[in-house]
């Protein structure tokens, strides 16, 4: 083991830790766990395999990952937890495994999973989002790149968080968040566009303009919601109004939970 080890740690000697991964004291890293270049594993932190950790990733104090599911249907399968890259993953934050066989639990590159979040079997977290304090990921949650999720609250198993989307802290969240939207309350409801979050990304201003028609289609309009779905390609083709109409259609369909409501 030529890795900067401290000494009080427990590696597996079948565990593959790049020579410049750094663990701290009293970290336990067991065996098919396999970490990039350039990660730090802080002290107390347990990784369970089979979990594979890419490159440039900071794990904080305590945090848990790679542990089997809590699922009540999980029989001992060879699943797994995959994380891409630079991301940074706060003190006592759990990642647990997936339950079927050869399923994942996956998350991408350059998010930030703040202190205490859990993250459940079978989600996908794709890149650049952001999890606040709290946050408890229920089975299969699917959440797009750069969503931000606010703190100290739950989201219910199989929904789906868009693109760009936020929600605001201690909401409930039992349905489909759409991208670029603005969700809050219990029971939570689309509020607005995200536009703070639209003008970081970098949207230009006639797309803007594009989603407040659209939004106001979907949410202020006397058209039924599933019909206004349905039209939103005559209201132009880029690529964000189609992903968002993708993502509606998709969320309306049958045994999906179906996307929040709007509400004022």
């Amino acid at each position: 083991m030529t890795a900067p080890v401290h000494p009080t740690a427990i590696i597996h000697p079948d565990a593959e830790l790049h020579p410049t991964v750094r663990v701290g004291p009293y970290a336990v890293i067991g065996e098919r766990v396999k970490v990039g270049p350039q990660t730090t594993i802080g002290p107390h932190v347990v990784i369970e395999g089979p979990t594979e950790i890419g490159a440039g990733n900071q794990i904080f104090p305590g945090a848990a990952i790679g542990l089997e599911t809590q699922d009540k249907k999980y029989q001992g399968a060879d699943s797994w937890v995959k994380i891409g890259d630079r991301n940074r993953i706060r003190e006592y934050v759990t990642i647990n495994r997936a339950t079927g066989e050869n399923e994942v639990t996956l998350i991408g590159d350059d998010n930030l999973l703040m202190a205490y979040v859990h993250v459940a079997h079978n989600c996908i977290i794709e890149n650049g989002t952001v999890i606040a304090n709290n946050v408890a990921l229920a089975g299969h949650v699917e959440i797009e790149s750069r969503a931000i999720v606010g703190g100290v609250l739950g989201v219910h198993q199989f929904v789906r968080i868009g693109k760009l989307a936020m929600i605001g802290g201690m909401s409930r969240i039992d349905r489909d968040v759409p991208p670029y939207m603005l969700v809050e309350g219990n029971p939570a409801r689309v509020r607005s566009l995200n536009l703070v979050g639209l003008q970081r990304a970098g949207f230009d201003a006639e797309v803007v303009a594009q989603l407040k028609q659209v939004f106001r289609k979907l949410y202020r309009s006397e058209v039924s919601f599933s019909q206004a779905v349905e039209n939103l390609a005559l209201l132009g083709n880029s690529e964000p109004l189609q992903h968002l109409q993708d993502f509606l259609k998709l969320s309306l369909s049958e045994g999906r939970r179906g996307p929040i409501p709007g509400g004022k």
